[in-house]
């Protein structure tokens, strides 16, 4: 290792690598019809996981060096060329560099045939081997997935990211030919607002250079009919939540898992839904209302909307969709109880939706069944006269989903926490969502002040 490997590698270098290697990977990914140009010009949330992933997969199989680092391409004013290695990593991304390390060897000592299964794990299509090939090719795509995840929500990924799509679509294309329709990348970087230290949040001055207009534009929306901020209270009182900043929050709530197979009803207060309001705010407002609930109950997340509030809201609503699978979803339906006590049925939910509904309901059956085996492990242990029981899983996975899956979340955790950041990311860019998402995470950049 060289002088100059050992100095620490600034974040815009490495992040314009990851870029440059980001579009090839993408271009290799269609070339071989693991993404077609309709997925990569579309904004469904698993293209945002894909990308990235794909590329950490690629990165590895070119890996040469033991320990594993990654090759820097020669960018205009970046020489001489450089090793990505642990001594050099900017220490932001070394928690990702650390568990892509982890994956290198366990990749290249896959088949070729299991390469390219894991391939198409990565962009979740089925494989082409019968039975499967290796029973390492879960964990390891788990492994990429959880990454790229944590990478999407970087702020400066999202702003460049549709640019990545754009050159992977055009590859190949001669997109001067007249007549020749020229497919554009959908994807755009989710609103961003900045908490502001006055009590009406206005944007701060930096959002004059990241701020980006949300889609659509909250200036062709009417003004948000939310109730007024209630006076601060001496203590938080679960029952009588931040919640109703926005809408009253489910009747039925959690704090932990432990308590999450409790009822706990909370008596209504004024609300922006009316019992005929279209199935859609029902769960939109409801997700809100716990969204609410968790930004006021966790303090790190409210210390996180002042350093990275992007990666804050989407903890936030990852959690809120944890709580609402266990506390508002029915398990033996699949029905939603939501504000206002109002059910909705899966027959009765919008279409684009009842996919949303049907994940709520299997993540809520997956966090019944852990707890109740964590429950049986643990009396096992304390009958055969152990002193200490293992953390709970959904601690674990509460912990990642708050913190990234470097710190919480390990082995079986990391698949689960996957579904439940994948479906975060889809429910966030659903239209109906976004249309409120921006002057309610001005109204949450509040909670917790």
């Amino acid at each position: 290792m060289t002088a100059t490997d050992e100095l620490t590698l600034s974040e815009d270098y490495v992040q314009d690598a990851f870029h440059s290697y980001l579009k090839s990977s993408l271009t290799q990914a269609k070339v071989e019809r693991l993404l077609d140009v309709d997925v990569l010009s579309s904004a469904e949330a698993d293209i945002m996981i894909a990308g990235p992933a794909l590329c950490l997969y690629f990165a590895a199989l070119r890996c040469t060096t033991l320990p594993p680092s990654v090759p820097l391409p020669r960018l205009p004013k970046a020489t001489p060329p450089h090793q990505l290695t642990e001594s050099n990593c900017p220490p932001s991304f070394l928690p990702y560099l650390r568990i892509w390390a982890q994956n290198v060897t366990p990749i290249q000592s896959l088949t070729p045939e299991s390469q390219h299964d894991l391939a198409r794990a990565i962009c979740s299509l089925p494989p082409l081997q019968v039975g499967g090939g290796s029973d390492d090719i879960p964990r390891i795509a788990g492994d990429l997935r959880a990454v790229a995840i944590e990478i999407s929500q970087r702020r400066t990924f999202q702003e460049r990211y549709g640019d990545d799509l754009q050159a992977a679509i055009d590859a190949g294309q001669d997109i001067s030919s007249p007549g020749r329709r020229q497919v554009k990348a959908s994807f755009k970087p989710p609103p961003v607002y900045y908490p502001s230290p006055t009590p009406s949040p206005e944007p701060s001055p930096r959002t004059q250079t990241t701020q980006l207009p949300s889609a659509p534009s909250t200036s062709s929306l009417p003004p948000p009919d939310l109730p007024p901020r209630p006076p601060p209270k001496p203590t938080h009182n679960r029952n009588q939540s931040s919640s109703s900043l926005l809408v009253p929050s489910s009747p039925y709530s959690s704090t932990s898992a432990s308590s999450s197979k409790q009822q706990i009803s909370r008596p209504p207060s004024p609300t922006i839904l009316s019992t005929t309001s279209p199935a859609i705010e029902l769960i939109r407002e409801t997700l809100y209302a716990t969204l609410a609930d968790v930004i006021s109950l966790h303090p790190s997340i409210r210390s996180l909307l002042k350093s990275d509030p992007p990666r804050a809201y989407f903890a936030s609503v990852a959690l809120a969709i944890l709580d609402m699978s266990i506390n508002c979803i029915d398990p033996h339906d699949g029905s939603a109880r939501g504000v206002l006590g109002q059910r909705l049925t899966l027959i009765e939910c919008p279409a684009e939706l009842r996919p949303f509904m049907k994940k709520l309901g299997a993540i809520g059956a997956e966090i019944r069944k852990m707890e109740d085996e964590d429950s049986i492990h643990a009396v096992q242990l304390l009958s055969s006269g152990a002193m200490e029981i293992p953390e709970p899983r959904m601690d674990r996975v509460r912990e990642a989903l708050e913190k990234g899956v470097s710190v919480g979340g390990r082995g079986g955790e990391v698949g689960f926490v996957n579904r439940v950041n994948g479906l975060t990311l889809g429910m966030t860019r659903l239209k109906a969502f976004r249309e409120r998402q921006g002057e309610v995470f001005k109204v949450l950049a509040g909670v917790g002040r």
